[in-house]
């Protein structure tokens, strides 16, 4: 277990436990868990949310091809700034490279099982992703739990932190309320292969699938599900802080679920088609990719430049 890993279990609230004591029993230092993170300035703050635009649209671009655009839009920054902002954001650009997304030392790595797989039934493939929040003078991180049949979001968390323990909160919400998966496919972030999340998996009996590197197709309909959330949630009302942002993503993601016609699923929300097809009132349909896929070459296709940011502002 990292030393990560073994912080995210501290319990600053315990009311029989120090954090001297936690911090003695789990084997960590106190100064990393003392030791608050910095908080990002004003400029890299409004640098990240354009990065994360720019991504969101083009998800294969690289810190090197991210400072040429903005340079175009006279946003003068260097690499290296806009490489560290990127590993804070926990975004990664797809497509091969040298060791990006690693696991956590002494994580497993497994096997992707969906290849070739016909996915027609609610409950037979889970996928999981983690995605970069900005509010106000700060930044979350978002999981979420989807059910690739139905595109029904399952459970969901926000935190403050990249740590594995939200991670597990909302699987075992999902366990807990919407049964279990036959396979479980996440990409390989030290979140999804500690043996902390694995071992949920496992206890449960659960198949455990992971993305090949640079495999952005492997997981692409939860990364559709960040992308919509983002331009038709986040970024439209701008959320202040932490609060704001739970109660707004909830309402978000109840709408999504209920309300929210799918054009995969013959225009019916998600979680109608994970209800009905789970009581057999819903023949079985086939997951197919390129149809999933097809909104995004379509904008591709009719978007030949990058989105435009919503304010020009030179970056310090």
């Amino acid at each position: 277990m990292s030393a990560q890993d073994r912080r995210a279990k501290l319990d600053r609230d315990h009311a029989a436990l120090s954090i001297r004591r936690q911090c003695a029993m789990l084997g960590v230092a106190r100064s990393g868990v003392y030791r608050r993170r910095q908080a990002a300035n004003d400029n890299d703050l409004d640098l990240m949310r354009r990065i994360d635009e720019l991504f969101l649209g083009w998800p294969f671009l690289g810190a090197r091809r991210i400072v040429a655009m903005l340079a175009a839009e006279r946003l003068w920054v260097n690499r290296k700034l806009v490489r560290r902002l990127m590993r804070l954001m926990g975004i990664v650009p797809l497509g091969p490279k040298p060791r990006t997304s690693k696991p956590g030392a002494g994580h497993k790595i497994f096997p992707y099982l969906l290849r070739n797989l016909v996915i027609d039934r609610p409950n037979q493939v889970w996928c999981a992703d983690i995605t970069y929040l900005p509010i106000g003078r700060g930044f979350l991180y978002l999981v979420a739990i989807m059910d690739w049949r139905s595109r029904a979001v399952l459970a969901w968390r926000v935190s403050n932190t990249l740590d594995t323990g939200f991670c597990i909160s909302a699987l075992e919400a999902a366990l807990a309320r919407f049964g279990k998966p036959e396979i479980f496919n996440t990409d390989q972030g030290s979140q999804f292969t500690s043996t902390e999340f694995t071992g949920v998996l496992a206890k449960a009996k659960i198949k455990i699938s992971m993305d090949g590197k640079g495999r952005w197709m492997d997981n692409v309909f939860i990364e559709r599900l960040w992308r919509s959330l983002k331009y038709q949630d986040v970024y439209i009302k701008g959320y202040a802080d932490g609060t704001e942002v739970r109660a707004g993503v909830a309402q978000w993601m109840a709408f999504y679920n209920d309300q929210r016609p799918h054009q995969a699923l013959d225009n019916r929300a998600p979680m109608e088609v994970w209800r009905e097809a789970m009581i057999g009132a819903l023949p079985p349909m086939a997951v197919d990719m390129m149809l999933a896929l097809r909104p995004s070459l379509d904008d591709a296709i009719a978007s030949p430049t990058y989105p435009q940011p919503q304010q020009q502002q030179k970056a310090a």
